[in-house]
């Protein structure tokens, strides 16, 4: 008799391949949204700042 539990679904193969899929979408939405914001930080940090305004006293 042979194993039912090693049987090929396609059902369940289309349906992890449509979530891998998506999940794979995310994933590179998130690396290039941490990417931009690494870069946006290092550029901050690395930029000289802004002078401050002196109020004149009277």
């Amino acid at each position: 008799m042979r194993n039912p539990w090693v049987k090929k679904n396609p059902f369940l193969s289309m349906w992890l391949s449509g979530a891998n899929a998506v999940i794979g979408k995310t994933r590179g939405r998130a690396s290039a949204q941490a990417k931009r914001q690494a870069s946006s930080l290092w550029s901050a940090a690395l930029a000289p700042g802004k002078p401050k305004k002196r109020r004149s006293k009277r």
